[in-house]
């Protein structure tokens, strides 16, 4: 075959020259378009980042890390401690709550009822106290001749301070009290616990083997006997006690109270209502040394 029929083509010549050119012209356009490679930071020392130590922990051990070991501010201890002390307050408030609720849960149905007759007699003589108050005001306020009225008034309250003061005698309803001690095991702590039941329960006057008692009185124990104010007395224990009888005689029956606390000293215990109630044993009045009214 001449080489004026050869197509441009067939020889193996001319087109191995072609070919490498045309690769190396597309390689370098490529290059052109594509954005300059940016080589990554390697950390100083060869070591690996942070966050790529980051990365590799578990979801436990970030926990772990955050909690420990734990990063406690000086406020932040303040408010620990403020917060132990008040749940230690609450603990103890609550422990000393049930302790106090430990008797009346044990109590029968039918002291549980005297005990709350008794806190209703209470109420209604607190209601009784304010209203005649009330009643004393409007007087005052009321009356056409308020010198007239306040001595009057004055003159009342001067009987009412004698009574208590045991200057003057005294009598009205009330409830006798004998304490019959044949084994001598009555003291005087659980004599003055029946005078402060009686207080408690609204008791306006009360003598107890003719010696009144006050404000300021005292039991001793004197041997076998007990001694009141320094006078001395025996067994039996005779309390006259002026006061309402439906409110006193329950308070000295309540469960644990004075009666029962006599009887487990094999003492017995006598309580009788009376609408006449007579304490006539007096104490001399006394001027203090100090004390000196304000008007004066």
């Amino acid at each position: 075959m001449s080489d004026e029929n050869k197509r441009p083509g067939q020889s193996g010549r001319p087109e191995n020259n072609e070919r490498p050119e045309q690769n190396e012209w597309s390689e370098n356009r490529l290059r052109r378009e594509l954005p300059d490679e940016v080589p990554a930071p390697v950390p100083a020392g060869g070591q690996p980042s942070a966050e790529k130590h980051e990365d590799s922990l578990t979801g436990r051990q970030r926990l772990v890390k955050g909690l420990w070991p734990p990063r406690v501010t000086r406020a932040q201890l303040i408010v620990a401690l403020l917060l132990f002390g008040l749940g230690f307050g609450l603990a103890v408030q609550v422990a000393s709550n049930s302790d106090s609720d430990s008797a009346l849960r044990g109590a029968r149905q039918e002291d549980l009822v005297r005990i709350l007759d008794e806190l209703d007699s209470r109420t209604q003589r607190l209601q009784d106290e304010k209203q005649g108050l009330d009643k004393q005001r409007q007087e005052l306020q009321t009356s056409s001749d308020q010198a007239a009225e306040a001595r009057k008034q004055t003159a009342e309250k001067e009987r009412q301070l004698g009574i208590l003061a045991g200057t003057m005698a005294a009598q009205g309803s009330g409830i006798t009290m004998t304490i019959e001690d044949t084994k001598g095991t009555v003291q005087a702590d659980m004599l003055l616990d029946a005078i402060q039941e009686l207080r408690a329960a609204g008791a306006e006057a009360i003598q107890v083997n003719g010696v009144r008692v006050v404000a300021n009185t005292y039991f001793a124990d004197s041997g076998k006997s007990v001694s009141v104010d320094g006078n001395k007395i025996s067994a039996p224990y005779r309390f006259k006690v002026i006061g309402k009888p439906q409110d006193l005689e329950p308070a000295l029956n309540i469960p644990g109270g004075v009666v029962q606390t006599l009887e487990k000293e094999q003492a017995t215990v006598t309580v009788q209502q009376s609408s006449k109630i007579v304490v006539d044993a007096l104490r001399s009045s006394k001027r203090p040394d100090y004390a000196r009214s304000s008007s004066q």
